[in-house]
């Protein structure tokens, strides 16, 4: 699963990173959290494509009848048949802008939350899907299996698209399940880090400050 994220590069950044037509609305976040907004990206037919919007982190299927029970994440084994999913995997899918997420280990009598993220440092995209409710737009991120890093601390992961495959996951074409795989090992690090991210509330550098400081 994918509970919690960081996104600290700037505007400018992220606009030559996703090929955006304007900057987004953004600020270094050390702790990004359920039912908060979000920034992603998706096709915007009414103009050039690769739109930012801030969307709930917390998807909300159309027919749901209240808004209380959001879903954060997808399993990519099932996104594409399941109901609360399959309209969003069909027809409205984005990239969620990331530099890394949060996991946690659980040890004897406690958890130890670890950030993952790219060896290079770059910010990457998690593949999300997007659905409206009323006037409420959200979304949620699409999780498989852990790769062999990953898998030191706990069993799944976010998906975690490399840029070559963004225009595929964005193009609403109903397929692409192949994409939803585990991101090459080799190419990420994790590190064990304060126990300062365990409140949300916290979203402060100190929240990657390594663990024991």
């Amino acid at each position: 699963m994918c509970g919690r994220y960081t996104l600290r590069a700037t505007p400018a950044e992220l606009v030559e990173i996703f090929g955006l037509f304007r900057e987004p609305d953004v600020r270094p976040r050390y702790n990004i959290a359920p039912t908060q907004n979000v920034l992603a990206i998706r096709f915007d037919e009414n103009a050039t494509p690769r739109e930012p919007v801030q969307l709930r982190w917390g998807l909300i299927p159309s027919w749901s009848k209240d808004a209380r029970k959001p879903l954060i994440n997808a399993r990519g084994d099932t996104v594409a048949v399941k109901p609360a999913f399959r309209s969003a995997f069909k027809k409205r899918r984005c990239l969620i802008a990331a530099d890394g997420f949060y996991e946690w280990q659980a040890l004897e009598g406690r958890k130890q939350p670890h950030h993952i993220r790219l060896r290079d440092g770059r910010p990457f995209a998690f593949a999300g899907l997007w659905e409206r409710w009323g006037d409420i737009e959200s979304c949620a991120i699409i999780t498989t299996e852990a790769n062999d890093l990953i898998a030191t601390i706990h069993d799944r992961m976010p998906v975690i698209l490399p840029p070559d495959a963004w225009d595929a996951w964005l193009m609403p074409d109903g397929g692409n399940t192949e994409l939803l795989r585990p991101y090459p090992p080799e190419e990420m690090e994790l590190h064990p880090v304060s126990l300062t991210v365990n409140n949300p509330r916290n979203d402060t550098p100190a929240c990657l400050e390594a663990a024991g400081v």
